[in-house]
């Protein structure tokens, strides 16, 4: 494979930046972003990107080929945590299994952000719906996590008296990155040019700037789970790289037989590629407590997050051109 791709995307100013978060925790310097910040640069990023993916689907309209993409995110959203699941019970109890099905069936908002921009960098163009399929690919994984747990685990006493299917729904489509994302992207698509001339240079001319904070704030967070990779074993340090470059080589067979083209077909291999380390962990917590956060929120954090933002963005982009999707 040639690794200018690589080398392209690793020179990339934000993904520079992760690597100095990094490096600060690992040369033990002090270096920190005040804890309100993250969350700001976080929110931020999710308004951008759906504000543009909004005013672009309000351009190109719906048609056969984006309700083909939207029917192809929801259904990889509904099958990765199912067959992860059952990959993963070969070595981990069903609630380990299920929380961590469903970090990697769902996404990292912030790894399509970065696939986004990398396309923008090499002037490959793509569809403002695909932040509906970023949109759409969030939640379902929490569900069948749900369903996994309540049809493996053993029964306990008092648990269907306990369970709420209903705080469950209202996490998994009410919860705050979601509802954002999703908000953004229904007010660029009903303000049109007018609402886009007016947010232009808020949505896109700091844009990169907050992303190249978050990603350093990430190195730093990234570096820190790094330790706590130890309570994994190598069974699933493997898991959390083979997996998503499996679900990736998927999702590029989709997009080369759905035809979506070149940058659709990138941005919907990384979301098929990519765990969640913010949304899916929260509600883990909240709906399978015997599970071990310290170990799905690694593996994804620590390992999937960084090796697809530096490694898997241009190795993905590589394996399309070479199919010519």
């Amino acid at each position: 494979m040639d690794g200018s791709l690589i080398l392209f995307n690793i020179l990339n100013p934000p993904v520079l930046f992760f690597f100095l978060g990094m490096l600060a925790v690992f040369c033990k310097s002090d270096l920190e972003i005040p804890p309100p910040l993250p969350k700001l640069f976080s929110l931020y990023l999710l308004l951008a990107i759906g504000f543009k993916g909004g005013y672009e689907l309000s351009e190109s309209g719906i048609n056969t080929q984006i309700a083909l993409t939207l029917m192809a995110s929801i259904i990889m959203a509904l099958v990765v945590p199912a067959y992860s699941f059952f990959i993963l019970r070969l070595k981990l109890d069903a609630y380990n299994a299920a929380a961590i099905a469903a970090t990697y069936g769902s996404i990292s908002a912030v790894t399509f952000i970065t696939a986004s921009s990398f396309l923008e960098k090499l002037h490959i163009e793509y569809g403002g719906h695909m932040v509906a399929a970023l949109a759409l690919m969030e939640s379902p994984a929490i569900i069948i996590g749900i369903v996994l747990v309540r049809v493996f685990a053993p029964a306990k006493e008092g648990e269907n008296e306990a369970f709420s299917w209903g705080k469950v729904l209202h996490e998994s489509f009410l919860n705050g990155s979601v509802f954002l994302l999703v908000g953004s992207l229904i007010i660029g698509l009903l303000t049109g040019d007018k609402g886009w001339e007016k947010l232009q240079p808020f949505t896109q001319g700091i844009f990169y700037g907050a992303l190249t904070f978050f990603l350093l704030d990430m190195g730093l967070v990234a570096a820190k789970r790094i330790r706590e990779l130890k309570k994994a074993g190598s069974f699933l340090i493997a898991f959390s790289v083979f997996i998503p470059v499996a679900n990736a080589i998927l999702g590029i067979i989709i997009g080369k037989v759905l035809g979506f083209g070149e940058g659709n077909t990138l941005l919907f291999t990384v979301l098929c590629a990519s765990a969640s380390y913010i949304a899916v962990p929260a509600a883990m917590r909240m709906t399978i407590p015997e599970a071990n956060p310290s170990i799905y929120v690694s593996m994804a954090l620590a390992l999937t997050f960084p090796f697809n933002i530096i490694v898997g963005i241009p190795l993905y982009l590589e394996l399309i051109k070479l199919i010519g999707a």
